[in-house]
């Protein structure tokens, strides 16, 4: 899958589980905003638009796209 793609399909609504540096994260979403979860501890980030996550998320201080080639989902 494409950054963009999946950029476009969280905005749709879709949730995903992907895993960075062998640890499990979701995005997940409901009626008040989207997250970004950590597996192992349930650390999650709150964001009221899916363009705000990918914006402002962090995972190491990094965002998401700039961790892109790393990820798999």
């Amino acid at each position: 899958m494409e950054y963009n793609e999946l950029v476009q399909r969280v905005g749709w609504g879709e949730e995903f589980q992907f895993y960075y540096q062998d640890e499990e994260y979701w995005i997940s979403t409901n009626k008040e905003g989207y997250y970004l979860t950590r597996g192992k501890d349930s650390f999650t980030q709150s964001f009221l638009t899916s363009e705000e996550l990918f914006r402002e998320g962090r995972i190491d201080e990094k965002s998401i796209l700039e961790l892109w080639n790393l990820i798999e989902i």
